[in-house]
């Protein structure tokens, strides 16, 4: 059976215009580049804002193998469809849903690609509303092989009713990974965060991607008395670093 690696790399140009395509025509900046780990295990927790054109750009732009986990709505072509009719209906209103219909049929070719190769380069597709633990369980079981996992934050959408739009808050789950491996196995992941901004722009309208990325921090630097009190303060630390990281971009 072909490695994760070998498959990436047999697919990578492919995997590199779908990703430009969702970008269209959006330029990218970048900074803290040299803040992503490069070897070893890594988790990269950020704000999900911009659904699957976050990992599009994070195919870009991450310089190694990663893995994610993703909606399985987008292995579906019609539950694909019906997600991309309410983000562009939710942003451009009937031009929207006119913009729909005139991609409609590229949906079956992208679900045909996704469902064909992309759980062959690192896609773990869960359930969003149940079924967490079990992906958790499985990142962890690619963290202790030295591999890179992808830990957005929120359900890739901008939603104005919310106190902070931008950045949701954090669910447990990097939190989690980290302290198991740390705990049961004294593997010291560190945990990168990073923001986006830009990405929520619906396709095709030009705009400028900003990607600040943080240095990583570490579970053992936020041990407290018990399990549930050092997951909860490496939760906040994580949200707190990503929230910093934004407000970083928007200031600029």
């Amino acid at each position: 059976m072909a490695s994760f690696e070998s498959e990436l790399k047999r697919l990578e140009k492919g995997i590199l215009r779908l990703s430009n395509l969702a970008l269209f025509p959006k330029k990218i900046e970048v900074w803290g580049r040299e803040n992503f780990v490069l070897q070893g295990p890594n988790i990269i927790v950020g704000n999900h804002i911009g659904s699957q054109k976050d990992v599009g750009l994070l195919f870009k732009i991450v310089p190694r193998p990663i893995f994610f986990t993703a909606n399985k709505m987008i292995f579906n072509e019609g539950d694909l469809s019906f997600l991309v009719r309410k983000h562009l209906h939710r942003h451009l209103k009937d031009f929207g849903l006119f913009l729909h219909l005139l991609f409609n049929p590229f949906y079956a070719f992208v679900v045909d690609y996704i469902s064909s190769n992309i759980a062959r380069v690192g896609s773990i597709p869960v359930d969003l509303d149940g079924g967490r633990a079990e992906a958790v369980k499985m990142c962890e079981a690619y963290l202790r092989k030295g591999r890179a996992i992808i830990a957005l934050q929120g359900r890739g959408r901008v939603d104005s009713r919310d106190a902070n739009p931008y950045v949701k808050r954090f669910r447990h789950g990097a939190s989690v990974m980290a302290y198991d491996l740390y705990q049961g196995e004294r593997l010291s992941v560190p945990v990168t965060p990073l923001a986006m901004f830009g990405t929520h722009i619906p396709f095709p309208i030009p705009g400028t991607v900003k990607v600040n990325v943080g240095e990583p921090l570490y579970v053992k630097d936020h041990m407290k008395g018990s399990a549930s009190e050092t997951i909860e303060a490496f939760r906040r630390a994580l949200e707190k670093r990503v929230k910093s990281l934004f407000l970083d971009i928007i200031r600029t």
